[in-house]
């Protein structure tokens, strides 16, 4: 399956972003969170990422953009993410954030659906 790859914005800096939907969680880069208050996790785990394991010990709220269109999320940073196609990944957008903001992939085209992250109207609770 092709890869998709955008630039986007985290922070107000510009990154690389694999949008991946067989990563659970958002991974951002160390160096675009060094503001940003990050939470210890209750108890640690592990996570095979690119052919390594990382221990998960901290979580952050950031704040992005992808063509112009804002969103928040919770992730995880981490020192070094690698490369995908060619490109020194700054960041992994995995399928927690992608649920969230309704960001669905077309592998055919190499594109984002963009329409939940541009309608910005969420159901939560509907009293019946």
């Amino acid at each position: 399956m092709p890869r998709i790859i955008k630039e986007i914005e985290i922070e107000g800096k510009s990154a690389i972003a694999l949008f991946d939907t067989g990563a659970y969680h958002t991974y951002i880069r160390n160096e675009f969170v060094t503001d940003i208050p990050q939470r210890e996790v209750p108890e640690p785990y592990k996570v095979a990422l690119g052919g390594n394991v990382i221990e998960v010990k901290r979580v952050c709220v950031i704040n992005g953009r992808i063509e112009g269109y804002g969103f928040d999320t919770k992730s995880v940073p981490i020192e070094k993410i690698g490369k995908a196609d060619g490109y020194e990944l700054d960041a992994i957008i995995g399928a927690l954030t992608m649920e969230e903001w309704e960001i669905k992939l077309d592998p055919k085209s190499k594109t984002l659906d963009l329409t939940g992250l541009k309608v910005r109207e969420f159901t939560d609770y509907e009293e019946k």
